[in-house]
């Protein structure tokens, strides 16, 4: 189901389309829809009373289920004919293994690597410990770090190729909240590097800004004379 002899056209060559694609996911009609309206600062700084590793741990374990739970809506329409590359923005992602070889697969597979990594990282009673008295190893927080940069870059994208199916099953809201959550989680405690997550640093100016409370509705004048329906013609409302 390819692109059959139309597909050299449309192959990367390394050099930037001439005109970049628009993208639908920046539009206020897409960005103003959240589940949640609160300051999702307060949701993500450390709690006095918590170990910031606890914490760590039990958010990166949060999020791993939500951003899973969130691909698998779209998971029938990211496949190998139609995401062959893992893309976001510009920028390929290659699945490098353990030995440190490098893989370009498709998006469905990459996304299947990092999910499978992400499991047995999170359920891993040496690295996410569950049982009291039990200490977080040393390379506790490059683990995190590692777990959030892949999962960036699902979320990237979520994004960047199936932001149309996301509206048509009408998701967009549980996506945006969920990115949003994520970025300032990650902020808060530098646990991806900014130079990784600026390829959607135009979505995450937007949505990480607490939306503004609803100005309340103007306090109805009161005329002397209130006017009777008839006579209401043409008011002009400032």
């Amino acid at each position: 189901r390819g692109w059959g002899m139309g597909e050299s056209k449309t192959k990367p060559n390394g050099k930037k389309p001439p005109t970049e694609e628009k993208k639908q996911y920046l539009e206020l009609e897409y960005t103003k829809i959240r589940v949640v309206d609160f300051d999702l600062k307060e949701l993500v700084v450390l709690p006095r009373e918590i170990d910031l590793n606890e914490w760590l741990a039990s958010n990166t374990t949060t999020f791993f289920n939500l951003i899973n739970l969130q691909y698998s809506t779209i998971s029938e329409f990211c496949t190998g004919d139609t995401c062959q590359a893992m893309t976001a923005c510009n920028t390929i992602y290659y699945w490098y293994d353990e030995r440190g070889k490098k893989t370009k697969c498709t998006a469905p597979q990459y996304v299947d690597f990092v999910m499978s990594l992400c499991q047995k990282l999170v359920t891993d009673e040496e690295i996410f410990p569950t049982k009291y008295g039990k200490e977080f190893p040393n390379s506790f927080e490059s683990l995190v770090k590692k777990i959030c940069r892949y999962l960036f870059h699902v979320l990237a994208h979520l994004y960047w190729a199936h932001f149309k199916e996301t509206v048509a099953l009408d998701l967009q809201g549980h996506l945006n909240t969920l990115y949003a959550h994520f970025i300032v989680f990650v902020r808060e405690f530098n646990l991806v590097d900014p130079k990784e997550t600026c390829i959607m640093d135009d979505l995450s100016e937007i949505l990480c800004t607490p939306v503004p409370p609803p100005a309340p509705a103007p306090a109805p004048s009161t005329p002397a004379s209130a006017p009777s329906p008839s006579s209401q013609n043409h008011v002009t409302e400032r």
